[in-house]
């Protein structure tokens, strides 16, 4: 908890300075040496249990290095050298926090595999269509067109403690701050995450889709056998996950697989982004508590004023 509770000081600090696998069975048979066998858990109503708070912290890339080509997992003494020389390369470079910051789950490879892509089996992401790279194109002139940080909405999502990549959806690893929590009601799903305390509430009782768009997406929930499937919508432009539009169709998949890990899956599909849907898979760890507040504030006003007062002073259009 010390080390929790250090990274969201250190957090809120940052924010202020710088503006599927089948599902499981019902019970398990015990591992040698275990007093029981394992029983999958239900709340009171009889939907699976995902109550407790849990970790996707891993030092795994989403996507896998070109040196590693085809590897799809590394032998005991690769992943070592990897995890070594990964550490001692963020150690010199991460000018973020130093490495008492970092969650520990990120200094070691899931299951010694290469990438978090299981699906291209080459473990990276699709190519981009011509509409992806015009638009990528467009968004990079535009930056060099105008001023460093005219306004408030050049600042990024995070800057301005709207969205981080982290919390998502879809989940992804950061250096700190992996945790996510489930509440779950009988009609509801709400996964918080604590990163910018981000919490989505997932209708279950099978609505169809809202119209509005969200920076979040719009999400409807629901069970398949004990793995609940999280359909989501309806995202804004502007965010963009890894260069997606508005046409990010996001299904997630979360599956309790033993007392202590969750089989997280999903598949993004954007036919203006990518030649082809691409998956990824991270198993989330259970964690003792309590998740400590993120303090980021939507605007993260201190910061953005002094970020965009430094912009004028520099900006040699003034």
């Amino acid at each position: 908890m010390g080390k929790r509770f250090l990274a969201s000081l250190g957090v809120v600090t940052l924010g202020l300075a710088i503006a599927a696998a089948a599902p499981a069975p019902l019970q398990r048979q015990a591992a040698p040496g275990t007093a029981k066998a394992w029983t999958f858990p239900r709340t009171s109503w009889g939907d699976p249990d995902f109550a407790g708070l849990w970790n996707y912290a891993t030092m795994t890339p989403l996507e896998r290095l070109q040196a590693f080509a085809t590897k799809e997992t590394l032998t005991d003494a690769e992943a070592a050298a990897y995890e070594r020389q990964t550490t001692e390369r963020q150690a010199a470079a991460n000018n973020t926090a130093g490495p008492d910051w970092w969650d520990e789950g990120t200094r070691h490879l899931t299951e010694r595999r290469t990438s978090l892509i299981i699906d291209p089996p080459n473990g990276r992401l699709p190519p981009l269509t011509p509409e992806a790279q015009t638009r990528a194109s467009a968004r990079t002139q535009a930056n060099r067109a105008r001023g460093p940080a005219d306004g408030p909405e050049d600042l990024g999502l995070n800057v301005r403690c709207i969205l981080w990549s982290t919390a998502g959806p879809p989940m992804l690893p950061g250096v700190y701050n992996n945790n996510v929590q489930f509440i779950q009601t009988r009609d509801h799903v709400v996964i918080v995450n604590e990163m910018i305390h981000d919490a989505r509430i997932i209708p279950m009782d099978g609505r169809a889709h809202g119209a509005v768009r969200r920076w979040m997406g719009d999400s409807r929930g629901r069970w398949d056998g004990q793995t609940l499937v999280v359909d989501t919508i309806n995202f804004t432009e502007k965010s963009a996950f890894r260069g997606s539009g508005e046409g990010l169709h996001l299904v997630e998949r979360f599956t309790r697989v033993g007392e202590d890990t969750i089989r997280y899956e999903f598949t993004a599909e954007d036919p203006g982004t990518w030649t082809r849907p691409w998956t990824a898979m991270i198993p989330l760890n259970k964690t003792e508590g309590p998740m400590l507040e993120y303090a980021c504030h939507e605007g993260n006003e201190r910061s953005m004023v002094g970020i965009l007062r430094a912009a004028r002073v520099q900006d040699p259009r003034q």
